[in-house]
This record gives C-alpha cells, structure tokens and sequence, in this order.
C-alpha cells in the first residue's frame, strides 16, 4: 500500500478574515482524498498561537498547543501536553489576509524547508500590497484603475486633490487587506474623511482608486510553469450594494448572482484569459491565483487586484471556475499539492553552499 503523504492544512490567522478561512479550511478538509493524504489540522487562534486539532472548527478549546523544533533538517511539531512529535511532508496553507497572505508564513515555512502550496514570499508579498503590486502591472503595460496612495504617517491630501486625480465617486481601500473589508465608495467630503478614517484601522497605507462602472469579472489561474487561466466568471450584484462588500460576499445569500461562465463572446473571453495570465507572471505567483478585473461596456479591461489565497468556502469562484476546466474540488485539492511538491524539488537542486577563498 502506497504511503500517504503527510500533509497540515494550516487555517485560522491573526487576521480580519479569520472566519473566511476557517470555512475554507473545512471544505478543503472534506473534499481531500484521504486515501492518498494523511492530515494534521493546524488551527491558529486571533492571538497567533497554534493549536493540533481534532476537526476544522472556530473554537480552539479543543486544540493541543503546539511548538515547533526549529531544526530546517529535520522539522517536526511538538504537541505541548504530551511531548509526542510529528512530521509533514507539505503544508497547505489557507490563512487568508495579514501573516497568511502576505509571505509571513511563507517565509516561515521556506525557513523550515518545509514545502507548501500557493505563492512564494516574493509573490505573496507584492500580490498582497496592492500598491507594489499596481506599479509592478503599471510598468508592465496592463491596465488599472487610476489611483493615489495616502499613508498614515504623513499628510493626507485634501478630498479636492484627490477627486482631481481620479474623480468621484473613489474606492478607498486598505492596502493590504482582502474580503472587502475597510473598504468605502466614496462621492462626497464627508464620505472621504470617515473613509479614510476606517481603512485607517486595517493598515497604515491606502489605495484611492477612480470607480470603475463595468461587469465585475474573475478568473482562476494554476500552474507554474506553463500556467493556464480558466473561463472568467461574473459576479453580479442583485441588490442595493454600492460595493461588493464583505456582507455581500459572505453574509447575505440573496446579494450576488454568479454567472459561471460570464456570457462573453469568444474574443473577449480569451482577452481577460490573456490578461490574468499577464498579471499572474508579472506578480510571480505560483500554483494558484485569482485575478479579478472589471470589463467596460467600451470593451477595455481594468485589472482590480489578485489573491493569492483565494477562497474555498461553498460559494467561492476560485473552484467553481476551476471545475469549467474540467478539474473537480477533490482533484483540484490533489493537483494543488502535487505542483508544491514539485516545485520543491526543483528547488531543492539548486546548490547553497559556496567554496569561497576566503579564511
């Protein structure tokens, strides 16, 4: 009987997308082969500390707190209670938002040689920042929104300044947050400053976009090597929303229609493939990304942002579209793993150790 491959499903986070990721992890949990997958479920509270759990929950009363041996040859996780060890041979990490997104336990994890699915540090990072991540597509050549950028440490530009650079109505939006939390459309001075005033709490940098009117579009790409982009999918507001917000995502049912695949016509169609595949490579990103753009009624595409971790609750499209490219959640999960897997092998042959002269 083939062995299985030990694998930790890492969710929870200190992060304002907690919740998100605990669903998530639940799906992915229950929709892995478990005949070629042994599973450690590592569970991290709102403080940050780590847990071993018995089963994707949001309560950590049931975890067993957790250390790690901090040797990169041979990493194993210490169960605090009863000092008994284990060893994985990938992590899949599905910590959405701040240290999951955003190369933090990329990092960690690289540190440890422990392999583990989605975008390296570099990826994670400038994906994460949404304002790196507009200047790396700025310059090469892929369209955005107009936008400034205001920091909280020095002095915000008046709503005047603004409006003159990207007009009104804005999107203000944290930098580096996901879910569409912190974010505010914006068509008033008023709005503006309490605008500000809210991302404030999420992050010390702000994104100030123009409002884009268009079809909201999404389209999920895997691989590394030789990536490839599924059909896009439309997310349609059905209700009295002025933004796709964090209700409209995850809370309120009724909010959005989802049109997989988006009715476009065949040219258009491949123009966002092209795009997202563009955007993927400029942000190197590896394994799995979703790219969500806007289309004009003019034709032109405006790339939005990228996510790294993208969701996989019930109702998430990075799946969905995935499953237009004929891959299934239980094979999608598999494939997943299998292209981390790989990548660090090829890494792995790269040498690093140097003999240098030097006494």
């Amino acid at each position: 009987m083939t062995q299985k491959t030990k694998l930790a499903l890492v969710y929870g986070g200190r992060s304002v997308e907690h919740d998100v990721s605990v669903i998530s992890a639940k799906n992915i949990f229950e929709n892995i082969d478990s005949t070629r997958f042994e599973v450690f479920l590592i569970g991290i509270d709102k403080s940050g500390k780590w847990f071993l759990m018995p089963d994707v929950v949001k309560s950590f009363d049931k975890g067993r707190p957790l250390q790690l041996t901090l040797d990169a040859k041979k990493p194993a996780f210490v169960v605090q209670s009863d000092g008994s060890t284990f060893s994985i041979d990938v992590a899949f990490i599905i910590l959405h938002g701040t240290d999951g997104e955003d190369g933090s336990i990329q990092g960690f994890f690289k540190l440890m040689q422990i392999p583990f699915v989605g975008s390296g540090v570099l990826g994670s990072a400038i994906s994460m920042d949404k304002i790196i991540a507009k200047n790396l597509m700025l310059q090469a050549g892929i369209p955005t929104a107009k936008h400034a950028c205001v920091y909280k440490y020095k002095n915000t530009p008046s709503f005047e300044m603004i409006s003159a650079q990207v007009g009104t109505p804005m999107i203000i939006k944290p930098a580096n947050q996901g879910s569409s939390v912190g974010v505010s459309k914006v068509s008033s001075k008023a709005e503006f400053h309490a605008a500000l005033k809210e991302a404030f709490k999420y992050d010390e940098s702000i994104l100030i976009e123009e409002f884009i009117v268009g079809r909201e579009l999404e389209c999920s790409v895997i691989g590394n090597k030789e990536p490839l982009a599924s059909p896009p999918g439309e997310v349609e507001l059905k209700k009295d929303y002025a933004i796709y917000s964090f209700d409209a995502k995850y809370v309120d049912g009724e909010a959005t229609l989802l049109h997989i695949p988006a009715e476009l016509d065949a040219n258009s169609a491949e123009n966002v493939k092209d795009v997202c595949l563009k955007v993927y490579n400029v942000l190197c990103c590896k394994e799995f990304a979703r790219v969500d753009l806007f289309l004009k009624k003019n034709g032109d595409i405006v790339v939005n942002e990228v996510n790294t971790l993208p969701g996989f609750t019930h109702i998430s499209m990075f799946p969905k579209l995935c499953g237009l490219m004929g891959i299934s959640y239980p094979d999608l999960i598999t494939r997943l793993i299998a292209m981390a897997l790989e990548r660090n092998q090829e890494t792995k042959k790269l040498e690093t150790n140097f003999t240098s002269g030097l006494s």
